[in-house]
């Protein structure tokens, strides 16, 4: 029988909720696909629950060719993770509970402690290795800001699996079979993706690869080249320019420290340079210091002073990767206060470092290679040094790689010049190594018989999330446009007359429609005008829209394409076989 509206569980609005910033969380709530019951958390309504029931058995048929399912308690303790250390590490991403006997659990976030010791307790030797099993699960991560409905999430569902082999080039073929795997699976869900190399972060592992859905509306930043190299903003390495020649360096002055009054920032030291010393000075001759707090899980703080380029700035993310498991906190105006020797508006690295008298920690971009020269503060009020050169009047601790990637900076494989682009993460593929096998103890024994600890690979494909990204690439001015492989039902059958024959046409056709194993959403609402019945039919986005109405009496009835507002008349007589046909196209 066909879903009826007049009792379906199904109500549009029509406007958009307050909280609502982007196009597939204001018409998934409006057309009745999902429900806000918390921030970040969502209902699934039957509409809703129809089109991830389709996305899940689409990942579920690429995802068994190479793995097998199983399932997971979202409710778990918390000795596992405390053996990875990442019940501390997670921070306050973790949701923890206690039981009323005082026991600490969590929902997880992920589950790789579970599957590295499901395996531990049933698998013992090489022989019953690779394996590579996967869940679809419901997980949680206290998201400080949720926002743009099912994009950013505290509850989201998964497809997360694990691979499992006795060394490094097994692990290499499971990586493939999984990558291989997501790409068919994109490919059947009709959605766009850009394969990027991407840190591992605190997940760890050799290898990372996120496949990024590009949009607008993207939270993450990626580059590509003319020449096909693509990768996640907080992946990219700096092209390290070549050192000056020792003769170049011999041939620059003596650091010199000059009094340049209000020029705090960037712009007024390039201001007052070309106008007291000289023109020719850009913001790239400066070196920017950029304080912040480094925080370690175990809530350990330290200060560190960063040195990048004046014409750049800090990429938050890229600093957030490069600190991982640590994160950095701003520095706020007590903190420069507690440490006077960082004179705001006119701190340089020289003086600073592990073993200088300062003691702060100071790292610089990976451009400041020995024998460059720079403006930087010369940590006294209104003065600058010039002519500071790197290896020469100072050393830094260390390189960090965290200054803002911009448009037209080479790629690191010399394949052209970078583009930015804005894209949602809809897949992430990590080679783990042993990490988490040697914390949980996996071993199994090798063909001499000498125990070895299993090489493990993970892979999560965000299923609410790309859902969600179908919405996003798949609406207009009227509503969702849904792709037939996803789309909640084949066809929407609305009767735009209140003639008993308009009714008696459309349960004929709907009856005829289901037999050949379509699936129909029936508009049966006798008091509801045919107006309000096509804008619910254009916002709820079925593909194929039949519409019986006045041109019932001359025999026909109308045929819209939903996705290219193709429209046509058919004769009743063949209108079944029309829509068959234009469904299954």
């Amino acid at each position: 029988m066909p879903l009826r509206m007049s009792t379906y569980f199904l109500t549009t609005l029509r406007d958009n909720p307050n909280d609502a910033e982007v196009a597939s969380h204001q018409l998934l709530v409006r057309a009745g696909y999902i429900r806000r019951a918390a921030p970040g958390v969502y209902t699934w309504l039957p509409l809703g629950l129809r089109v991830l029931r389709k996305l899940e058995a689409i990942v579920r048929e690429e995802m068994d060719t190479i793995a097998h399912e199983l399932h997971f308690p979202a409710l778990l303790p918390r000795e596992p993770y405390e053996a990875t250390n990442r019940w501390t590490e997670y921070g306050d991403n973790l949701f923890r509970l206690k039981d009323r006997k005082g026991n600490d659990y969590l929902l997880a976030p992920t589950h790789e402690e579970m599957f590295a010791l499901a395996v531990k307790d049933l698998f013992s030797s090489y022989k019953e290795l690779p394996i590579n099993l996967y869940q679809v699960q419901t997980k949680y991560r206290d998201e400080a800001r949720p926002r743009a409905g099912l994009l950013r999430g505290r509850e989201f569902i998964m497809k997360d699996s694990y691979s499992f082999d006795v060394g490094d080039a097994g692990l290499d073929v499971s990586y493939q079979q999984h990558r291989d795997v997501y790409l068919r699976t994109f490919a059947r869900l009709g959605l766009e993706v850009v394969t990027c190399a991407a840190t591992s972060g605190a997940m760890g592992g050799s290898r990372s690869e996120e496949f990024l859905h590009p949009t607008e509306v993207g939270e993450d930043t990626f580059v590509r080249s003319p020449g096909g190299y693509a990768a996640n903003v907080e992946a990219v390495q700096t092209v390290v320019p070549q050192a000056p020649s020792a003769e170049a360096v011999a041939a620059i002055p003596a650091l010199e420290v000059r009094e340049t009054p209000g020029a705090s920032t960037i712009a007024a030291l390039v201001d007052y340079s070309n106008e007291h010393f000289g023109g020719g000075f850009t913001a790239a001759d400066t070196l920017k210091a950029y304080v912040c707090w480094v925080v370690q899980p175990t809530g350990e703080r330290e200060p560190l002073l960063i040195g990048i380029p004046g014409d750049r700035e800090v990429d938050e993310k890229r600093l957030e990767a490069a600190l991982a498991p640590a994160e950095p906190a701003a520095f706020t105006e007590e903190d420069f206060k507690k440490f006077p020797q960082l004179v705001k508006g006119y701190i340089g690295p020289h003086g600073h470092g592990e073993k200088s008298a300062s003691g702060i920690r100071s790292v610089v971009d990976p451009r400041v290679v020995d024998g460059t020269q720079w403006i930087a503060g010369a940590n006294e009020a209104g003065k600058h040094a010039y002519h500071l050169v790197a290896g020469r009047d100072f050393v830094a601790d260390g390189v960090i790689d965290v200054a803002e990637v911009q448009e037209g900076d080479p790629a690191p494989d010399g394949s052209g010049p970078l583009s930015l682009d804005r894209g949602i993460e809809v897949g992430h593929i990590f080679q783990l190594g042993r990490k988490y096998a040697e914390a949980v103890g996996l071993k199994v024994l090798d063909e001499n018989g000498k125990q070895v600890t299993v090489t493990m690979g993970s892979y999560g494909l965000g299923i609410s999330r790309v859902l969600a990204c179908i919405a996003e690439a798949n609406n207009d001015q009227f509503g969702l446009a849904w792709p037939k492989h996803v789309a909640p039902l084949d066809v929407h059958i609305v009767v735009a007359s209140k003639d008993e024959a308009a009714f008696a046409a459309a349960e004929s056709l709907a009856a005829e429609l289901e037999a050949a194993g379509l699936e129909v959403l029936y508009d049966d609402r006798f008091k509801v005008s045919p107006g309000v019945k096509f804008k619910d039919a254009e916002l709820i986005g079925i593909p194929t829209i039949v519409v019986i109405g006045k041109s019932l009496a001359d025999g026909s009835i109308e045929i819209k394409d939903r996705k290219i507002g193709e429209k046509r008349s058919v004769p009743v007589s063949e209108a079944a076989t029309e829509v068959i046909a234009q469904a299954r196209a």
